[in-house]
C-alpha cells in the first residue's frame, strides 16, 4: 500500500506517528510510505526582494526541519519513507500531491476543531477532505 503522510512538526504529527507506529498489523514496514510537508509561499515581494535561490533555500530548510526528526524516528522502527516537500496551500497541496502520487492512503494528524472552529478558523484536514479522492485516516 502507498500511503502519504502529511506532516508539519507538530504534536499532533507526532500522534499520528505514534498510532502509525503501534498498528504495525496494518502499517508495517513493506508499505510505501512517503513524507510530505507543505511550506506557505512567502509574500511575492519579499520572494523579489531576496530572490527565487534564497526562497527555494528557506523552504528546503523549513521543509528538513519538520521532516528530519520524522525520518529518524521512522528509521527506529524500520520504516524509509521518500520525503517531498511543496509550497503552497497545505490542504490543496495534499490533496494533489495524493492524487498525483496514486496514493492509497493519506494519513495525517488533526487538531478536532468543531465544526463551528473550521468555519473561524479553516481547517487542512477539513481542505484535504474536502478536495481528496483518496481516503484520509486523520488522527486525533
Amino acid at each position: 500500500m502507498k500511503i502519504l503522510l502529511a506532516v508539519d512538526g507538530s504534536t499532533y504529527t507526532k500522534k499520528m506517528l505514534a498510532y502509525l507506529t503501534t498498528h504495525e498489523e496494518v502499517f508495517s514496514a513493506q508499505n510505501e510510505f512517503t513524507l510530505f510537508t507543505v511550506q506557505l509561499p512567502l509574500p511575492p515581494r519579499a520572494r523579489a526582494a531576496v530572490g527565487a535561490e534564497v526562497a527555494n533555500s528557506y523552504y528546503a530548510e523549513e521543509a528538513a526541519k519538520v521532516t528530519e526528526p520524522v525520518v529518524k524516528f521512522l528509521a527506529r522502527k524500520g520504516i524509509v519513507p521518500k520525503v517531498v516537500h511543496k509550497t503552497g496551500s497545505p490542504g490543496e497541496a495534499i490533496a494533489k500531491q495524493a492524487a498525483a502520487g496514486d496514493f492509497d492512503l493519506v494519513m495525517m494528524g488533526s487538531h478536532g476543531h468543531s465544526a463551528l472552529g473550521n468555519l473561524v478558523m479553516g481547517s487542512v484536514a477539513t481542505q484535504v477532505l474536502a478536495h481528496c479522492a483518496v481516503p484520509v485516516l486523520l488522527v486525533r
